[in-house]
């Protein structure tokens, strides 16, 4: 972003707002040029206020930031693209604000990351669209281990470095990565992995999603990779996440009125 010009303009995600003072919100943006910021909406919790509806999370939007004191002010904004969907259907949302907050978690005010936009936008947009948002998910969580450097090991063991054989494994969180039988054993914290969720992780990690989408990929194996991936991320973030939780409740209310 250019240092001395006083106004400039952004390509953007919403990732959260929160109320500030009597009528502004201040916001948490993903933004194409400048990565994570912070902003504030003057004015944006009015009814009348024209920019309000243009910055609910999971929104993509261009905005014109004007320099402030202590934070850029929005005087302008418009949508990119609202994803309807995500606002349509409860899981979607569901998915959308886990993608939101892994990124938010994951990262600070550290500048320009376009791969990392790109991965999000990306995101939004197959769980938009896709008919099965689960494996979008799935791919968004591998790739963005990717590319903030904690890609784990799925080829090697992270032990003793040997490479893996066609068989059931362990995944060490600890390690970054998978390990062999005889090495998972004496670790306390490695889980264990099956051999058809370990192929279908390396399947995520080394394809492109349309390449990944062309999978099949039963639902047991589904909920393993997950458990999987939740059980790294956590690690790593030092911290439970908020929307797991809310996922597993919709998913549950889900079944029971399929079956009801």
């Amino acid at each position: 972003m250019p240092d001395r010009e006083r106004s400039y303009r952004v390509e953007t995600v919403v990732l959260r707002h929160s109320d500030w003072g009597e009528a502004d919100r201040i916001l948490v943006l993903y933004t194409r040029e400048g990565g994570k910021i912070r902003a504030v909406a003057k004015g944006a919790r009015k009814l009348r206020s024209r920019k309000a509806g243009h910055l609910e999370p999971f929104t993509r939007v261009t905005l014109m930031l004007a320099r402030g004191r202590e934070m850029p002010i929005i005087t302008q904004a418009e949508t990119v693209e609202a994803y309807l969907p995500l606002r349509e259907d409860l899981l979607r949302t569901g998915y959308a604000a886990y993608v939101v907050e892994l990124l938010d978690r994951f990262t600070y005010e550290e500048g320009e990351n376009r791969g990392l936009y790109r991965l999000l936008v990306d995101t939004l947009e197959r769980i938009s669209t896709t008919p099965d948002p689960q494996l979008a998910v799935r791919y968004y969580e591998i790739h963005l281990l990717d590319l903030l450097g904690f890609r784990p090991d799925l080829v090697h063991c992270a032990q003793c470095g040997q490479e893996i054989r066609p068989e059931d494994q362990y995944f060490s969180a600890q390690l970054g990565g998978v390990l062999c039988p005889r090495c998972g054993r004496t670790h306390t914290d490695a889980k264990p992995v099956s051999l058809n969720a370990l192929r279908f992780l390396r399947h995520l990690q080394r394809s492109t999603f349309a390449e990944a989408a062309r999978a099949k990929i039963p639902a047991a194996v589904q909920a393993e990779m997950e458990s999987l991936l939740q059980y790294y991320l956590t690690y790593l973030l030092e911290r439970s996440l908020n929307t797991p939780a809310f996922l597993r409740t919709v998913r549950q209310a889900g079944r029971e009125d399929q079956t009801g």
